[in-house]
């Protein structure tokens, strides 16, 4: 006979803990399933900076940033750009998200234990127009513990309720089907996989050693995206807006975030929306020490380095560094080429350049304030940037011009830059900093930055020459295309009910997270503003569990 419980979450990641906490708060018994091993409870979730989106926080007001719900929503919906009937449930889900971040969002998560780094940092700042893209202000809260103290509130309580009876969790199960009865969700059966030996994030096995089964009122689908399924990313590429997809890729989260479970889902009657909408990166090197297959790591610049094509031309407005990276992916496929290069300095190296991921940050992850400060405020760049410029394929390290060109070329196995047409384009622009005023937009955006505190103190290095050799060595870092988020997925309402075709909820189906696209089937629209990954996991995990519980 199947094991009964009154819900089932598949996936152990933020989303399906958030939701089983709500659940069991409620008297609920709950199974959770997950296809990988006890050592990956919490996901992805765990291997991020834990950067959260607050909306007029403690930590803005401290450092005079001047935030509103308003701007908020101007700024999500500049962003999201929703284009049609689909996004009807998308858009509420955002502006309802936008209210919880303006509202109870903070000081909830806060008595739950969670404290953020008091400098706020400034993700993806647009670059163009005031309605389009991008933040207007600084919104994100690196949260202390990264990942891991994002997810450490919603662990601590699902392990208790594991202890008193309320909450069983059934690791390397891996569901192949979601069980139906007179057209609800009742339940889900699988594969049992060998027992994992593997380290957190390392490729695990797929051998088969059982079958389950596993019955309850309701499922909830908190399974994560496809960024681990290159197949799966190439499939759904939206060829048509930004070119053709990579054919050479780094992955920017583990193995199993393989998207199966998506497909499951709309077998059992679920439509599918906006699934050619996601969120990769185009700062990606490979990881020297690598966990997973393929491992990449994002860097997370300042606006200072240069950014220049594979043929050695430098990107235009808004394509700089951390301003608008759906506009930088699209412009780095239109030359033929998947890879970019930052040029940049030993100056702007130091204090500019982080790295994203809770294991590249470990002095955030300890929670240590002397550990913060011992690699931040040292004579180099923080100890991870660091081992990547000494170990990382990608980097390039040299005295002067000529030696950074033959070193890049050599590199990537050609001779696309060109000596004189690179130098060409550097001493225009260091030209332009001879004078407080300038009309090279990036060189006005690093001064507009330095007017914010917070940047001016950690973030973004002073103005100065990239050539002029008191300010080397100089720096070239090859970037990669990165896969990371599923920006669309299961059509949801606003409480986690999975939409058939027609709009109408499939009784007893929920889905939250990232195979929701965090919430309604994409609520970021086409774009994204950074914060919103971990927010929105919490948000549409929340809601599909106080939903299913009552």
């Amino acid at each position: 006979m199947a094991e009964q419980a009154d819900a089932i979450i598949v996936g152990a990641g933020l989303a399906g803990l958030v939701a089983a906490c709500e659940l069991a708060d409620a008297g609920k018994r709950v199974i959770i399933v997950e296809q990988e091993g006890a050592n990956s409870l919490g996901g992805q979730a765990f291997w991020s900076l834990g950067g959260l989106f607050f909306v007029d926080s403690p930590e803005q007001r401290r450092l005079r940033i001047k935030d509103s719900r308003e701007l908020a929503l101007q700024d999500w919906l500049g962003s999201a750009q929703f284009d049609g009937p689909q996004d009807a449930w998308p858009r509420k889900v955002a502006e309802a998200y936008i209210d919880f971040a303006a509202g109870e969002m903070r000081p909830w998560l806060h008595s739950l234990g969670m404290r953020w780094f008091p400098v706020v940092g400034w993700a993806e700042r647009g670059g163009a127009m005031a309605h389009g893209h991008g933040n207007s202000v600084p919104r994100f809260h690196i949260t202390w513990g990264t990942g891991p103290g994002v997810i450490e509130p919603f662990e601590k309580r699902v392990l208790e309720y594991e202890k008193a009876g309320r909450i069983t969790l059934k690791f390397r199960h891996r569901v192949s089907r979601i069980v139906k009865s007179k057209g609800a969700a009742a339940g889900v059966a699988g594969e049992v996989l060998e027992p994992s030996k593997v380290q957190r994030g390392q490729k695990s096995g797929r051998d088969v050693v059982g079958d389950f089964e596993f019955r309850a009122g309701a499922v909830i689908v908190a399974s994560g995206g496809i960024g681990g399924n290159f197949d799966l990313v190439r499939k759904n590429w939206p060829a048509d807006r930004l070119g053709p997809a990579p054919k050479n890729m780094v992955a920017g989260v583990p193995h199993h975030v393989d998207g199966r479970m998506i497909d499951i889902t709309k077998k059992a009657g679920a439509a599918l929306i906006n699934t050619d909408r996601m969120w990769h990166y185009t700062e990606g090197v490979k990881n020297w020490d690598p966990i997973w297959p393929e491992h990449g790591i994002r860097i997370l610049p300042g606006p200072s380095s240069m950014w220049f094509d594979a043929l050695g031309e430098r990107l235009e407005a808004p394509c700089m560094p951390g301003f608008d990276t759906m506009s930088t992916l699209k412009r780095i496929l239109s030359t033929g080429h998947e890879y970019s290069w930052f040029v940049l300095t030993q100056k702007i190296i130091k204090k500019e350049f982080a790295l994203s991921g809770s294991e590249q940050n470990p002095d955030f992850t300890s929670k240590k304030w002397a550990e913060v400060l011992k690699s931040r405020r040292g004579s180099g760049a923080p100890p991870p940037v660091e081992a990547f410029k000494e170990k990382g394929e990608d980097f390039v390290v040299r005295g002067d011009l000529r030696d950074l060109v033959a070193g890049m070329n050599q590199l990537a196995g050609g001779s696309l830059i060109d000596h004189d047409r690179l130098e060409a384009q550097i001493v225009a622009r260091d030209r332009e900093i001879d004078n407080p005023f300038s009309k090279d937009a990036q060189v006005t955006a690093i001064r507009g930055a330095r007017n914010y505190l917070g940047d001016k103190l950690i973030r973004t290095a002073a103005p100065h020459k990239i050539l002029d050799p008191a300010n080397g060595p100089l720096i070239a870092v090859r970037l990669n295309i990165l896969t990371r988020k599923t920006l669309g997925g299961i059509h949801t309402n606003l409480d986690g009910q999975v939409l058939n075709a027609k709009g109408e909820p499939v009784p007893g189906l929920y889905a939250a997270g990232e195979a929701s696209g965090f919430g309604g089937g994409g609520y970021h629209g086409h774009n994204a503003l950074e914060g919103t990954f971990l927010g929105g996991c919490i948000f549409s995990g929340r809601n599909a569990g106080r939903h299913a519980a009552r």
